[in-house]
Formats: structure tokens, C-alpha cells, sequence
């Protein structure tokens, strides 16, 4: 299977592959997107890991991206709907690295399905991961001016000041496009998600994987300086914190975050 749709409940479901066949005799790695996103936040990735010997697969949650369907509003529900993808899939074995809401949905699968996941990234993380009455009013009310909000706290000072290693993109505005995108009710359905999630310390002390949390020294969503309850809850976890860099991680340092993963991914 090449990037394509599958249907999970009835539903057309978009997985990006980076243009290669899965093979079910290399690793899997699963990549999962953070609230009002999609599978390009992790093109680069993905592109990397498909090339240099395994199935690197991308998805777009329900009513994110190219997939349909309703916005499900708990971390449960994600879990057990990513569960039932692998499942039609047919894959046993596979790595997972989620950034944000995406690293709750990993936290709870790994916690629930301990047989079929056998390494574990958390990019840009915190359990619990308390939004706002602010932003969760904003983000039902006036989710136009909710995605302006996230966009001013995603981004390190560096980014926000116009750096960027490409010429001529805007991170900050590639964002702020990739949100006005998301259909209308999403945000709030993920903010609600992430917002009711109160069990994520429990879960994690039920992880029997190598896990990795992979932070931003200048997050202001979930700062690294929150992480230390998570951390110890997980029997094996390494921390890894990016200097210079906010919750957006794969859009300020793309070959950094991807550098961390190989020699994690690989090297365990």
C-alpha cells in the first residue's frame, strides 16, 4: 500500500507513506499529529525513516486532514481508533512517536496495548495537559482567533522573529494556513480531548517500552519543565530537550527532531 485511504468505520481514513509500500517484513514506525494538524507536520520524518529501511506511515486522525468522519473528544477514543488501524493494517509490531495531543494518544496505547508497541517518542509533551477556560471557550466561540493564539505560544522567540533554515518561509504562517484548514469544531474537540486526559501519570507507569520525551527548551504549551512527573512514572524513559526551541518542533529544528529519532528509534 502506497499513501492511500483506508476505511475505519465506514469512514475514509488517509495515511501518508512517503510514496513506499508497507512491508510487513521491515519496523513500523507510526506518526501522530498534534490538535489541529495533520500527517505534513511530519513529512520530513516520515520521508526519512521510508527510505532508510522501514514503513514510515503518517496519519490524519478523524476530521483532520484527508480523513473523515467526527472529531472524537477523548484520548480514549483516539487510542482505541489508532488500535483499530493497526489492526486493519495488520501490524504486530511498531513504533510510535506522537507530538502533543498525538503524544497522549501514543501514552495511552502503549499503556493499553503493551504487546504491539515496542518503542514510544513524545514529542512536545506534558501529562496531565491542562488547556485553558480561555482557550477552550476561544476555541469553540472564536476558533479563528484560538488559532492566532496557538500559533504566538508554539513558536520559540527565535522563530517568531522570522529565523527559519529555509529561505523564505514563514513558520509561523505555514502554521497558522495548516490550522485555518481544520474543520469547523476540531479544535475544540481536540482541545476537550487533551483538557479531560487526567490519567496520563497513571499510564505511563504501565509502559514497559524505551520511551523518549523529546522537548523544547522554550515550549510555552507544555514546558519541559513539566515533564518530570511523566518522566519518572515511565520505567525506562530518556529525556531530550532542544535548545532554542518552542512546541513546534518539527517545523523549527526538522533535522534535529529527525537526528533524535534515528538514534533512538534505531539505536534501541
Amino acid at each position: 500500500m502506497c499513501s492511500s485511504d483506508l476505511n475505519v468505520d465506514n469512514q475514509v481514513t488517509y495515511i501518508y507513506t512517503a510514496a513506499q509500500r508497507i512491508h510487513h517484513d521491515k519496523p513500523t514506525v507510526l506518526f501522530i499529529h498534534g490538535a489541529a494538524n495533520d500527517h505534513s507536520v511530519w513529512n520530513t520524518q516520515c520521508r526519512y525513516f521510508s527510505t532508510h529501511g522501514w514503513n514510515a506511515l503518517a496519519i490524519d486522525l478523524p476530521a483532520h486532514g484527508k480523513t473523515n468522519g467526527v472529531a472524537l473528544d477523548s484520548i480514549s477514543a483516539l487510542s482505541g481508533w489508532i488500535k483499530k488501524c493497526t489492526e486493519i493494517l495488520e501490524l504486530e509490531k511498531l513504533s510510535i512517536v506522537g507530538h502533543s495531543m498525538g503524544s497522549l494518544i501514543g501514552l495511552e496505547l502503549a499503556s493499553k496495548s503493551k504487546s504491539i508497541v515496542n518503542q514510544l517518542a513524545l514529542v512536545g509533551t506534558n501529562a496531565p495537559m491542562p488547556v485553558s477556560d480561555q482557550l477552550l471557550e476561544t476555541s469553540k466561540s472564536k476558533p479563528a482567533l484560538a488559532y492566532q493564539m496557538i500559533n504566538q505560544y508554539s513558536f520559540s522567540n527565535r522563530a517568531k522573529l522570522g529565523k527559519n533554515d529555509i529561505p523564505g518561509i514563514s513558520m509561523q504562517g505555514v502554521s497558522i494556513k495548516l490550522m485555518q484548514r481544520t474543520k469547523p469544531g476540531v479544535l475544540h474537540a481536540d482541545f476537550v480531548a487533551c483538557n479531560s486526559y487526567v490519567d496520563g501519570v497513571a499510564a505511563a507507569e504501565k509502559i514497559i517500552c524505551p520511551t523518549l520525551l523529546l522537548l523544547g527548551a522554550q515550549d510555552k504549551m507544555t514546558p519541559a519543565s513539566r515533564t518530570k512527573a511523566l518522566e519518572e512514572a515511565i520505567p525506562d524513559s530518556t529525556v531530550k530537550i532542544l535548545s532554542g526551541t518552542g512546541h513546534a518542533l518539527m517545523a523549527e529544528q526538522p533535522n534535529q527532531v529527525t537526528d533524535c529519532l534515528k538514534d533512538f528509534l534505531i539505536g534501541t
